[in-house]
């Protein structure tokens, strides 16, 4: 690994472990839009390499996955079970386009996270989150 790959890789690292709970929240999202981006790209780019459409799906579901987990249903109120079921349903549409490869199903979780990111990102500065979790997933890449 280069000095430049390796300072990136410990930069990404320290943003990820500082990261407040809201700012982690965002981050989750920005990295599952990412790696939706990057199916979709894959997808109609015709590719041969269904492997990189599958990583990047596998990727995104982790990753939606990873929200489900840290959902608090004591202190989440009504909203912890209301975004439990959109997580499930996000993860049921991101496994019927990989094993079709098309991207609509793609284009439509990616659609609803993005309002969702929005929404986290005008109540983030505003509050915070308690309890999450250290030991998540690698958003990384």
């Amino acid at each position: 690994m280069s000095l430049r790959a390796s300072s990136v890789s410990a930069y990404k690292e320290t943003a990820v472990r500082t990261a407040s709970g809201g700012k982690m929240i965002l981050m989750l999202y920005d990295a599952a839009i990412r790696q939706m981006d990057a199916a979709i790209e894959h997808i109609e780019s015709g590719t041969r390499q269904l492997d990189l459409i599958n990583t990047a799906v596998l990727k995104a579901q982790d990753i939606i996955t990873e929200l489900m987990v840290s959902l608090d249903f004591e202190k989440g109120g009504e909203l912890a079970p209301k975004l439990f079921g959109l997580y499930r349903f996000f993860n049921e549409q991101l496994m019927e386009a990989n094993l079709k490869k098309d991207p609509e199903p793609l284009r439509a979780v990616r659609s609803m996270m993005g309002e969702l990111r929005e929404a986290w990102n005008q109540v983030v500065p505003t509050t915070t989150v308690q309890g999450r979790n250290q030991n998540g997933v690698n958003i990384a890449g």
